[in-house]
């Protein structure tokens, strides 16, 4: 998958593979679940792939097959998340959605097993979600007596109804995979076998686009439904004027005129 040694910071790891950068949640013993470190970390990582010219997709995964991430570790609960010390812990998941979320580059949650918590916010704040069949979805914050966050809502309000919403985070039951698909929760249900295949192959197609012009899509469709009433116009313009005055933008043209697959630097 790597093109060298996978480069391991605390108990994320990440690993390129061509335009594609791999990011893994690698707490197995907790299926995944996110410490402190681990949410720490998460915005660098995303703040690297993001200034990486030659990264063009992110996919975010949990090691092994049993959980994509069972959330936040709730093993540190009596210490790091106190009724005193809960306002630190949360800007830290806070700060962690926030970098996916607004990641100027495509995302894309590779989901199998258990996608819980603060792990199935994470995963709606990709882009896309390709899950392998068996998945079990959910967010048992109301069974901790854990009061959501409004501001971690808005990335399930952005695909999911608002009675689908409360009917998360109200009852707090886990979901099959065949419910989340037609919550709209999962984009693509997969064989297992199928699933890193065909995550593979959708980060391709999508890096073999002109990055600018993707990443002007990825920005409008997020600036509409996230500010509907009042949308940034004239950057979503900027953006839009910069692809057309790319060079990806005349290899586009070129490309097309002389029947061959175009090469995009992004530029």
């Amino acid at each position: 998958m790597a093109d060298g040694p996978a480069d391991i910071k605390g108990q994320i790891e990440t690993a390129f593979d061509g335009p594609i950068c791999w990011i893994t949640f690698n707490n197995s013993s907790r299926m995944n679940a996110l410490n402190a470190a681990m949410w720490t970390e998460l915005p660098k990582i995303v703040a690297d792939a993001e200034a990486n010219s030659s990264v063009r997709v992110l996919v975010l995964r949990g090691a092994g097959d049993k959980a994509f991430s069972a959330g936040a570790d709730i093993s540190e609960f009596r210490t790091a998340r106190t009724a005193e010390t809960a306002k630190a812990y949360d800007a830290l998941s806070h700060g962690a959605f926030t970098s996916v979320v607004n990641c100027r580059k495509p995302t894309i949650a590779m989901v199998h097993g258990y996608c819980m918590g603060g792990g199935m916010e994470l995963a709606m704040c990709c882009d896309f979600r390709y899950v392998a069949e068996g998945a079990t979805f959910g967010i048992p914050a109301v069974r901790l007596g854990i009061g959501y966050d409004a501001r971690w809502v808005r990335p399930l309000l952005s695909t999911l109804s608002a009675s689908q919403a409360k009917e998360v985070l109200l009852t707090g039951r886990r979901f099959t995979d065949t419910e989340a698909l037609h919550m709209d929760i999962v984009t693509k249900l997969l064989p297992a076998d199928m699933l890193e295949s065909e995550t593979r192959a959708l980060a391709q197609l999508i890096s073999d686009n002109a990055p600018l012009a993707v990443q002007a899509a990825k920005r409008c469709v997020d600036e509409l439904v996230q500010r509907p009433e009042n949308p940034d116009m004239a950057a979503l313009d900027r953006m839009i004027q910069q692809c057309l005055d790319s060079e990806d933008y005349a290899e586009g043209q070129a490309a097309f005129l002389e029947k061959r697959k175009p090469v995009f630097r992004g530029k």
